[in-house]
Formats: structure tokens, sequence, C-alpha cells
């Protein structure tokens, strides 16, 4: 393992230098799990015992290495209830895409015993892809790393995931990467020269094809004409501070003094950013609440305008109507709490939705049902459980005129399909609202923001951002940043935006790909489980 491990090591940093939000190291992805695949080779090849373990603690230290470079800001959310809590609890995001990532090499490993190297690599791109689509599927979902993402800084060269997704993106960097790891080894094998150049001319052609493509598409992309203003809302209040020192109207009187700057007649959305509304609203009766109130009379200057603002909202049950519901100091009464987004007009409609895509722990129980036999022990120390209640599906809101937007809260941004969803149900474009000043100024606010390019291009809408401390930014249809703030300072940004309502192939067909990778992955699984039952095939 000693000789193999500074190769692991390699991978983990040309990853981790490759990833955003840094621009001008992506190329690196091509070419970062060569290192990796050697060490497995080495391994594969050696006559040393427990080959599999050795391949599985080899990966784990090298995707380690990736993931925390790469999401280290992860402890600066948490870093406020001190070390002791936060530092084990920082280690699940940290170890588990790691320990997921090591457990597919190893599960092409034991594939590779049973058929040979092609298919083992083949079935290597299955396996990786069924743990990414396992990671943003699961109670533990965190699918900040899947590997499509790493484009998000050179979206000029992944136009293309209007088709794919950003799974098409895990797949050309594993086939070029594994085309370049047979390169390294027929010549290190002494292949044939022929076999060398037939890998040489599949490199260059899978790399060369999908970026023409892209830039050709990217050069000649036109958006129809279909203004619609929008201004975004940063009030750069210190997000520890929301709750206690300062007052919710005087956070109010900021968000509307910042949006009545730049507002004009025809501004038809204004968006305020994640839990801009502090206090905490009943729905059932929310056309009473002051602050409600106050922001809708705001609006009475905009007539045709609509108000996107996040607020922290409940609802009162009978009975424990869901598996989130906690009961209350009344007798048979229960309640949920809910991270919410508020479509707010001038007439008394008011849309309500309710972020569905919570934060594993900080936002949701993981395994709440399989757990569920907990909840009177913590509902006995006087602990919530389920914390955050969500809804089953995505939402749209639609202002007077009939325009449809696609209410993003935050951490869902960052799931490709559950936004198309949106958009195919008539969203004509895309509004994150977020809070992105727990995790201070590290690369986390960057990242969160690049992959908002990612949704642009797959729905091929505007994404209009409103970040409490930053970054606020309008994006287009190509995935162009048009405007953005500066991070922690107070500023507003307005934005005609061109609204779009064709549907692109993923938009219709959604995770179409990593749904495809995982039954394959599935099928494999299970021959590698049934496949000791038979004679092993020696290993090419």
């Amino acid at each position: 393992m000693k000789k193999n491990l500074p190769l692991a090591i390699l991978s983990g940093l040309l990853l981790w230098i490759a990833w955003p939000p840094t621009p001008y190291t992506t190329f690196l992805l091509f070419i970062g799990f060569v290192p990796m695949l050697l060490a497995m080779e080495n391994i594969i090849q050696s006559t040393s015992a427990k080959k599999g373990r050795q391949i599985f603690n080899t990966t784990f230290i090298g995707f380690f290495i990736w993931n925390v470079g790469s999401v280290y800001w992860v402890y600066n959310a948490l870093k406020q209830v001190g070390d002791l809590v936060a530092i084990p609890i920082t280690l699940i995001p940290y170890s588990l895409g790691p320990l997921l990532m090591a457990t597919a090499c190893w599960l092409y490993y034991r594939l590779r015993l049973m058929t040979g190297r092609g298919w083992g690599l083949a079935g290597l791109v299955c396996f990786w892809i069924g743990y990414e689509y396992l990671h943003q599927s699961w109670d533990l979902n965190f699918p900040w790393m899947t590997l499509g993402n790493g484009f998000a800084t050179t979206h000029q060269w992944i136009q293309w995931y209007e088709y794919t997704g950003v799974y098409g993106g895990t797949i050309w960097v594993w086939g070029l990467n594994i085309l370049a790891f047979l390169i390294y080894a027929g010549l290190r094998e002494a292949q044939p020269k022929k076999v060398r150049l037939k890998l040489i001319t599949a490199f260059v052609l899978l790399l060369v094809l999908p970026l023409s493509f892209s830039l050709f598409t990217y050069y000649n992309y036109t958006e129809q004409k279909n203004p619609s203003n929008v201004i975004a809302v940063q009030p750069n209040i210190d997000p520890y501070e929301k709750e206690g020192s300062i007052p919710v109207n005087q956070q109010l009187d900021i968000m509307i003094n910042l949006s009545k700057r730049v507002a004009q007649p025809n501004t038809e959305f204004f968006l305020w950013p994640e839990t801009a509304i502090p206090d905490y609203i009943n729905e059932d009766d929310i056309n009473a609440n002051q602050y409600f109130k106050q922001a809708q009379h705001f609006l009475r200057s905009y007539k045709n305008s609509t108000l996107i603002t996040g607020g922290e909202t409940y609802r009162f049950y009978n009975s424990r109507a869901t598996s989130t519901a906690s009961p209350t100091e009344q007798p048979g009464i229960f309640a949920d709490n809910f991270s919410s987004a508020l479509g707010i007009e001038n007439s008394g409609k008011v849309q309500i939705y309710h972020k569905s895509r919570l934060v594993p722990g900080a936002e949701s129980l993981p395994f709440g049902n399989a757990l569920s036999f907990l909840k009177p022990v913590f509902e006995h120390l006087g602990g919530a459980t389920g914390a955050y209640g969500s809804q089953p599906d995505v939402g749209v809101f639609y202002s007077q005129s009939g325009i449809g937007a696609d209410p993003v809260i935050c951490f869902e941004s960052i799931w490709g399909a559950y936004v198309a969803r949106s958009v195919k149900k008539g969203a004509q474009f895309i509004a994150v609202i977020t809070n992105d000043g727990w995790w201070e100024n590290t690369s986390g606010k960057d990242q969160h923001l690049d992959y908002a390019k990612l949704r642009a291009i797959e729905t091929r809408r505007w994404v209009a951002r409103s970040a409490n401390t930053g970054i606020s930014a309008f994006i287009n249809q190509r995935g162009d940043v048009v405007q953005q703030t500066k991070w922690w300072t107070q500023d507003v940004i307005k934005q005609d935006i061109n609204l779009n309502s064709d549907i692109t192939f993923y938009v219709e067909h959604g995770d179409y790909l990593p749904e495809a990778g995982s039954i394959l992955a599935v099928l494999l699984i299970g021959f590698v489980i049934v496949g000791p039952r038979f004679k092993k095939r020696s290993v090419a």
C-alpha cells in the first residue's frame, strides 16, 4: 500500500485543484483519476494478500483529500456550537462521500476478478454513477461533489448539459480518464502500436467532439426576446443576528428601502433571500401577521409586482398529520415548522412553497421513519423531532400576469432534476433565494453560485439569485453571470431577463442517465455476489 499511496494522494490533489471555484485548472479533471487507476492496477497485479482491502483503503485516502479540500467550508457553518460538536459532525460529509467512492472502486476490483480489465472499467463507471445517484436520493444526500459539477466554472464546455444534465459530465470525465490510463498502461505493458494509436484517437475524439459541439452551441445560442424586470435584494444581515439583536421590522425596512432604490413601474418580481422574514408565521392566519402586512404594504406602489421572499412558517394539526409534526404545549395539537418561500401580491392571495430538499441533520432527521421509535425519547427530553417539514414535490409561483417562477431555496439549487421538474410544470425562470453567510468568506459561497450556472444550461432558463450576504446574481440561459454583487455588502441589482417556455431534452426526461447507470450497477453488484460460485477467470 505504501508505494501506491502517493498515487492516490496525487489523484486527490489533482481533483481538488481542478474543482470549482478555480476556472483555470478544470482540465485536470480529464486526468485526475489516472494516478488512482494506476494505484489500483499495481495492487491488482501484485502478489500481496487482501487486495480488496488495500484498494479500498488506498482510494479512500485520495478521495478524502479531494472532498475535504473542496468542501472544507462545511465546518464554518457549525463551528459556532464548538469544536467538540462541529468536528465530529463535519466528518460525516467529509468521509461519507469518500466511503461511497472507495466502495465503487472495491466493486470494480471484485468485478475485475471475474471479467477482465475492459469490463471492469465499464463497470466502474456504472458503480460511480450509482454512488452519485444514491448520494442525491437517500436521507444523507449531499450531491455537492457530483463529478459533473466540476465544470461549473467552465460552463462554455458543457452546453450539452441541456441533454444530459451533470451526469453527462461524470461520464465524460471517467471516459477520458480511463482512456488516458489505458494509453499509459499500454506503454508500460508494451502493447502493439496499433492498439495505442486507437486509444489515442479515441481520447482525442472524446475530448474534442463534445467540446466543439458545446462551444458551437454557446457562441450561436440566441435567447428569444421576452423581457421581465426582476430585482434581487442583498440585505447583508449577519445570519447569527437575524433572530436576535436586529428587530424583524427593521430587517424588512432594509429590504424595502433597497427594493425601492431601483424599482420601476414595470418591475414584475422582487426577490428577497432565504428567511428574509425571520419571525415564525402561522400559515392559517398569514394575512393577519404584522410582518406579512409590512411586506404587502410595500407592494402597493407596484401594482403588478410579486414579491418572492424566504420566511419561517408553521402549521397546526389536530393529529400527527405528518411524520415531521411535533407535539405542542396544547394537548392533542401538533405543528410543523417550514423553511418556506412566499409569493406575495397586492391581492389577498399568498403562494407558499415548503423547502423540500432539506440539509441532513441541520434541517431533517435522516431516516426519520426508521428512527421514529426515538421520537418519544427526544420529545421527553424537550427536543423537536424531524426538524423542518417539507412538501413532496416542486412548486411554481405565478405572477398576476401569469409568469411562472421556480422558487428554489438554498441547498435545492444543486439538484438538476428537481429544478427541471418545476420548469416542466411551467416555470419560466428560476428564483434562487439563499443565505450563504453561514459559510463565511470561503469557496462554498462561490461554488454555490457556480452550480446555479448548470441549472441555467440544463433548463435554458435565467437564474435570478438573492443571497442574504452574497453572492446575488443574474445568470442568463447560456450560464453567463451577467450581474453579481460583492460578498458581505449591502446591495440590490435589477435585470431585464428573458422568459422561456421551451422545454429542453433534459427537462423532459430528467435523470435518465443515472437511472440507467444505477440499474446496471445493481445488476453488476448481483453478478459480483453470485460470481464467486463460478470459476474465476484470470485477471487480464
